[in-house]
Parts: structure tokens; sequence; C-alpha cells
């Protein structure tokens, strides 16, 4: 059996990326009788100007993508749709926000080193599109790990300190130099790209095609 790795370069506050991640899923399940896999996530900043207060979401779509509210409203319909055909789910209101994610992504960093990367990431793509959570909050990160049996007094120390900023730092500018400009993005094998929440059946094809060159 082949074991594949797949590198996922994402977002917390991404729509496309957990809506991505839940059909990757499902498409790894598909072939869990011919593949194995191994995820690792790193670090893309949809919103790196954005400071701690974060920016009402209405406004700063509008702005950045030059659309209207009615425009705003069908497409989180959409993705509300999508999110519960796979068994997830968007909660939006007027009042939710936008927020810079780059504490969130030096904890993630570090969960990579624990083991628990996947489950991390889960939960904060939970707490921000579900809950209407800042997903870079200290209370929101030490109570995460605390869940899931990390070390929450480690989590405090790492926001509290540099740790990890440069190693994401450099994580995103060399996923920049690949050409990677939006996410979600996914690397299998360190040579095959996959842009965008494709259908489940997109990966599955390039799982069985990487796997049989591979041989």
């Amino acid at each position: 059996m082949k074991t594949l790795r797949i590198d996922i370069v994402s977002d917390v506050v991404c729509p496309w990326c957990i809506i991505g991640f839940k059909r990757l899923s499902q498409a790894m399940e598909s072939v869990a009788d011919e593949c194995r896999f191994e995820i690792a996530w790193h670090p893309f900043e949809l919103n790196p100007q954005l400071g701690p207060e974060g920016e009402n979401a209405d406004e700063h779509l509008a702005r950045k993508y030059g659309i209207g509210p009615e425009e705003v409203a069908r497409n989180r319909q959409h993705i509300t749709d999508m999110g519960r055909r796979l068994g997830f789910r968007f909660h939006y209101d007027a009042d939710r926000k936008v927020y810079n994610t780059f504490d969130a992504h030096r904890i993630l960093y570090w969960a990579q080193e624990q083991g628990n990367q996947t489950d991390i990431s889960l939960a904060l793509f939970e707490a921000y599109f579900s809950d209407g959570l800042n997903p870079s909050a200290p209370e929101v990160l030490t109570s995460i790990a605390e869940r899931l049996g990390l070390n929450a007094q480690r989590v405090s120390a790492i926001l509290e300190s540099d740790d990890y900023a440069d190693a994401v730092r450099d994580a995103e500018d060399h996923y920049r130099r690949m050409g990677i400009q939006a996410v979600p993005a996914y690397i299998i094998n360190e040579r095959y790209l996959i842009s965008g929440g494709q259908e489940p059946d997109v990966f599955i094809q390039a799982f069985r095609q990487i796997a049989s060159e591979a041989a």
C-alpha cells in the first residue's frame, strides 16, 4: 500500500479550506484500502493586514471583492448549503468579523510537533465558522488545546512570546515563491498541486494516478 503525503496550505478563516478538507476526507476514505496518507498543514494568511480587533466581515468582503450585500448573502448561503451537505455548520450573522490569523498559525506550527495539527485545525474552523469566535484569541487557542488534551500553559507561553513567528513567516514565503496565491492548495508527494475545494472524485483520481506512478 502506497503512502501519499499531502501538504495543505490553508487559513482557518477560509470557508473553502474546510469545505475542501471535508471533500478530501471523503476521497481518502474512498481509497483507504489502496493508500495511506500523511497530512501536514501550512500557513496562509488571508488578512495579514488586520489588527487583533478584526473587521466587520460584510464590509471587508464588499471592499475586497467589490461586491454588494446581496451578492455577499448569496455566496454565504451557497457556502452554508455546501457545508450542511458535508456535515459542517456555517453560522453567519451581521456582526461576524474577519481576523488576522498569525497567532493561530503559530499554534498550528507547534501542534505539528505534538501530532495534533489536524485536530486543532478542525477545532479552529469550528470555532470561527460555527461559533463566531476569534481563532487567534488567546482564550480560544488555550481552550482548544486544553479540550484536546494538549498543554494549555505552553500555548499561553507561545502566544506571549515570538516562538514560531519566524517559522510561520518562512513557510508563508516558501509557498508564495511556489506560486500559491490562494487557498486551499494541496501538494501531494511534494510534486503535484491541486488547487481549490475540489470534489472528492478529483482527489480520488489524483490519488490513484500518483500512487500508480510511484509504484
